[in-house]
């Protein structure tokens, strides 16, 4: 879930010392993505390049560690969190364990967010690095896919470290978010964040 009071709580930013945010680079455009594209466009993102109060740190952890094109590799066996505690694997569409690549590159990404200090990541949801809100819980590819509620290996070493972390379909949290950047932002009172959406309810059976 996000923390809308530390999204409220964040400095007003100025050109002259603007908000730091690491961002998954595919939400910019950038083709980083297991197919050599930016994994479609994401208004709710590309918005925040229209900041100058603003200072997007990028970065794509799958592309650091395998580069791109790529295979597509889910979480076998729990979370992100799972993966860096040594209880779950990461593997790819045709069984390979990248694993290792993974925990590096989430280790890279906490060293990049540390040394320019940010104060905020974006992340691409779903994504076995990036998901914040729901990943696959194995092989997306499989007959019967089957979605759970966690965070990917990058967003989960993020998170235990003190980062906070919002996704691209968090949309409720991105508002308050274009106001802290714009004070004349007017705020969507009817956006909802992931978790608060129909979809999500009905499928992790979350009562109303």
């Amino acid at each position: 879930m996000t923390d809308r009071e530390y999204l409220k709580d964040l400095r007003v930013p100025t050109p002259d010392d603007p908000l730091r945010i690491l961002i998954s680079a595919c939400l910019t455009g950038i083709t980083c993505g297991y197919d050599g594209t930016a994994n479609g466009s994401y208004p709710s993102a590309l918005k925040l390049l229209e900041y100058s109060t603003l200072r997007l740190i990028r970065f794509c952890p799958e592309e650091y560690s395998f580069g791109a094109p790529r295979e597509m590799c889910d979480i076998h066996g729990g979370n992100g969190m799972d993966v860096l505690e040594g209880r779950a694997r990461v593997l790819t569409e045709t069984g390979a364990d990248w694993t290792e690549g993974m925990i590096k590159a989430s280790e890279k990404m906490l060293e990049i967010a540390l040394r320019e200090g940010v104060e905020l990541a974006v992340m691409m949801d779903v994504s076995a690095a990036c998901g914040s809100q729901v990943i696959y819980n194995g092989n997306r590819f499989a007959e019967n896919k089957v979605y759970q509620v966690g965070a990917g290996v990058s967003t989960a070493q993020l998170l235990r470290n003190g980062i906070k972390v919002i996704s691209q379909r968090d949309y409720a949290s991105l508002e308050l978010l274009y106001v802290k950047l714009d004070t004349s932002h007017s705020i969507n009172t009817t956006a909802k964040d992931h978790h608060e959406t129909e979809w999500y309810k009905n499928y992790f059976n979350i009562q109303q």
